[in-house]
């Protein structure tokens, strides 16, 4: 496997990851919110916590800078729709939130294996629906409003796109897909050929799909679950995908990247060689990271100030 020159350090000093990060869902979500805590709370943000709908919990996040209307921003965490940022809102959403000056919805939905598909994805679509009924309130340009996501963010961000359009439901300026899980069928050649129990891998990958759909699941599984199902991709938002070379989820993402593009879709790719699933968080001070974070957020940040 080619690792970036700047990371080799860092990946060989990761330790394996347990075979089955499911089979403690407890441990795992503690694990996660560990790693996560590295990465101090930003200072010029201002975080509001609400409950809205069926008690779905989000916290509203405004930059201090700001008293005008704003773009909005549905920030959906990852954490193999099992785990993530638990606590609060994530550090992502107020990176976003501060650089792109956005409004950020940050919503935690319902997690697996306690609530499987399509639970999350309806409370992300809730909150989105919130998000655009309330706009006025949260000070919200109802015509500028974005997904975003990484890893099962991604995915969930993706399918509220697809389930958007075909409710007809509020409108969805961009979709900025980072790392996205998107295929749960687990036939391409990089999750067949990342195997490294240090980082995300193949096998993980496919125990992440059992657990959020189900291991009895069949063939028929619903675009709205894997949005690389999806027949039809045209009239999607305009799209940000990001990839990197040591994911397992490096070829679906690319592969719906050249679909949207076929479809007619706007679409920016951004490729990191050697680089592994979430790196960022392992490495976070290297310029990689940074110039990746940067990338994607300067993406968003142009198409949300355009």
């Amino acid at each position: 496997m080619f690792v970036h020159p700047e990371l080799a350090d860092v990946f060989a000093g990761l330790p394996p990851r347990p075979e089955n990060p499911y089979a403690d869902i407890e441990a795992t979500r503690a694990a996660f919110r560990d790693l996560m805590a590295r990465l101090p709370p930003r200072t010029d943000v201002d975080v509001e916590r609400r409950t809205i709908g069926r008690g779905i919990e989000v916290q509203v996040l405004r930059p201090l800078t700001s008293d005008s209307t704003l773009p909005g921003v549905l920030y959906i965490h990852g954490g193999g729709f099992s785990y993530g940022e638990l606590d609060g809102p994530s550090r992502i959403a107020q990176d976003v939130c501060a650089e792109v000056g956005a409004v950020v919805v940050n919503v935690h939905y319902r997690l697996a294996p306690e609530h499987r598909f399509p639970a999350g994805l309806e409370d992300c679509y809730a909150a989105l629906e919130w998000m655009s009924t309330n706009a006025a309130d949260l000070g919200v340009d109802p015509g500028r409003i974005a997904v975003t996501g990484a890893s099962a963010g991604g995915c969930l961000s993706a399918a509220l796109c697809l389930l958007a359009r075909d409710r007809q439901g509020p409108a969805i300026a961009y979709q900025c897909l980072l790392i996205p899980a998107l295929d749960d069928r687990g036939g391409t050649e990089s999750v067949r050929n990342v195997t490294d129990r240090r980082i995300t891998n193949g096998n993980g990958l496919r125990l992440t799909w059992d657990t959020y759909l189900g291991p009895d699941r069949g063939v028929d599984v619903p675009a709205y679950a894997a949005p690389a199902r999806a027949v039809d991709l045209s009239g999607l938002p305009a799209a940000y995908v990001l990839t990197c070379g040591l994911d397992p989820l490096r070829d679906e993402g690319l592969g719906f990247a050249l679909r949207l593009a076929r479809a007619d879709v706007p679409v920016e790719i951004k490729h990191v060689p050697g680089a592994w699933h979430f790196f960022e968080a392992f490495a976070p001070h290297t310029r990689l990271a940074e110039e990746t974070t940067a990338h994607w957020i300067n993406a968003l940040r142009t198409a949300m100030h355009r």
